[in-house]
């Protein structure tokens, strides 16, 4: 049988549901798959996706690390990153950066001090 990974889905600990919808359903555009808390006060664990970007946000203590990070690898980064700058969101205004190993990458924060750093490759020129 051959080893075959399938999606990897990285879970973002956040401390403010409020805050967690602003930054990543405001800015970042996308939606609640599901929410789920084992009783009404009880802490939230949620996912939100946009297209195949999938992460699990998670108010639990104990799940995940305020601060980690993850690589989005993607196509239409110029795109994105127009996007995100017209919105003008006050907490967070990512540049596009030329990274001198070949790719564009624009790395946001969100307000948990975790960074989602989305990155495209730079096609070659021949010449």
């Amino acid at each position: 049988m051959v080893v075959e990974f399938a999606k990897v889905v990285p879970t973002f600990r956040i401390f403010s549901l409020e805050k967690a919808r602003e930054f990543y359903i405001g800015f970042l555009g996308c939606q609640v798959d599901w929410e789920h808390r084992f009783e009404p006060d009880a802490p939230v664990y949620m996912q939100v996706s946009r297209g195949n970007l999938v992460l699990h946000l998670s108010e639990h203590h104990g799940d995940a690390t305020p601060g980690s990070v993850a690589l989005v690898y993607m196509k239409g980064i110029e795109e994105l990153h127009r996007e995100l700058i017209a919105k003008n969101y006050r907490h967070n205004r990512p540049g596009l950066e030329r990274m001198e190993w070949g790719m564009l990458q624009v790395t946001v924060i969100d307000p948990f001090g975790n960074r989602i750093r989305f990155s495209e490759p730079i096609e070659k020129s021949n010449g």
